[in-house]
């Protein structure tokens, strides 16, 4: 799912009725090609604006109702997410591809929120899951409006974790407590030579319900995952392919030794390459993707989210910001291959073509569309797709 002015990771711009539609930003973006979740956070404070369309008619300036803006987090929730059809699509994968037994161990890798881990715990009393995001805002925001509604029982079976998903195990436990918290964490991964591959920095203000505590991912207790997932189009925040294969090879490492599954979504087509301005208007807020030109050689593009609310009658602009790699589908399956899955299957469905739609109202008739699993698939306009490996 991004943060406040800041950069996030996870987007999952408009898989569930818009398909390639939106998507992430930034010329200068090598010092954090990865920002980090749900929604997730980086720097740059000036990127989320709030710009106020002046007063409504009628109304005091004073009117709690009116002022009051909703939390970008809970927006990209309401507007991107659709965790009850991922887990839908993620048993099914489980039963198809291992089988034997139901998947109950969970891994959401750039989780932001964790809306679909918290909804994974709702579906079995057995099930646990693992939530691993850079940016802690959004694991705050997390602890206080998503676990915090939970119940104990759910919470109890519950993990998250602020790191790096390119190296997990440093990865630094979220415990639930009321604390005023300022933090920030910077990860670097340090070659022989002494050069960086990756530096990624995480800032939170304010006051969080979550704080780290000395528990590394490493020491922790954990099952074997039966399902590891990355959605939101998160992969594409890893620029390079020395960064994709070692995170392909952590997930597999996770994997349980019975078999298990690791499941990331991608999007493309013609319109995925050039600019564009999608939106999809909710009944309280209209949602926009905009996508800037499309680097052909680095096959890199910034995508920017922003909100209109139309109540409190303000623009949330660059609530989420994203500097993403589109990797082509051959390129994640030789990736998943060269990391140890045994197998890799793509589930494409044909999204509807983005001139046609350059408006629609909530996630569009495009949403029944079923994802079918494919060989080849010719070239569309646009194009939602999940990629399955299979593991061992």
């Amino acid at each position: 799912m991004g943060k406040q002015g800041k950069k996030h990771n996870h987007h999952k711009a408009t898989r569930r009725g818009g398909g390639a539609f939106f998507n992430p930003q930034e010329e200068e973006e090598d010092h954090q090609q990865y920002p980090l979740h749900p929604p997730s956070a980086s720097q740059e404070e000036e990127e989320e604006e709030v710009e106020e369309e002046g007063p409504i008619e009628g109304q005091s300036d004073q009117n709690p109702s009116i002022n009051d803006v909703p939390s970008k987090f809970l927006l990209y929730q309401q507007s991107v997410q659709s965790p009850k059809g991922d887990i839908s699509y993620l048993q099914k994968f489980f039963l198809m591809y291992v089988g034997g037994r139901f998947p109950l161990h969970l891994q959401e890798d750039f989780c932001g929120t964790a809306l679909l881990s918290t909804e994974w715990l709702h579906t079995d009393s057995r099930r646990t899951a693992v939530g691993l995001d850079l940016d802690l805002e959004a694991l705050n925001w997390c602890m206080e409006n998503n676990v915090n509604k939970i119940g104990a029982d759910v919470y109890s079976r519950l993990s998250l974790f602020h790191g790096n998903v390119l190296h997990p195990f440093e990865a630094r436990l979220i415990k639930f407590e009321n604390q005023h918290l300022i933090g920030k964490l910077t990860l670097s991964d340090k070659k022989q030579d002494g050069s960086d591959t990756v530096l990624l920095e995480s800032t939170v203000q304010g006051n969080p319900c979550g704080v780290t505590n000395g528990k590394l991912m490493k020491d922790f207790p954990l099952p074997e995952r039966d399902i590891i997932c990355a959605f939101n189009y998160s992969c594409c925040c890893l620029h390079r392919r020395i960064e994709l294969v070692s995170y392909f090879e952590h997930a597999r490492n996770s994997l349980s030794r019975k078999g298990g599954i690791f499941v990331m979504d991608l999007y493309g087509g013609t319109s995925s390459e050039c600019e564009l301005r999608l939106q999809r208007k909710f009944p309280s807020f209209t949602y926009i993707w905009e996508q800037d030109g499309f680097d052909i050689v680095q096959r890199k593009t910034r995508i920017s989210l922003h909100f209109h609310l139309q109540k409190q009658q303000k623009k949330l602009r660059h609530a989420f910001s994203y500097s993403w790699r589109l990797w082509s589908l051959p390129e994640i399956k030789d990736c998943l291959e060269e990391a140890g899955f045994r197998s890799v299957h793509f589930w494409i469905r044909q999204m509807p073509d983005a001139e046609e739609i350059k408006s629609i109202k909530g996630f569009g008739s495009g949403r029944e569309v079923k994802y079918e699993e494919v060989s080849s698939f010719e070239q569309k306009d646009s194009w939602n797709a999940y990629v399955v490996g299979v593991a061992p």
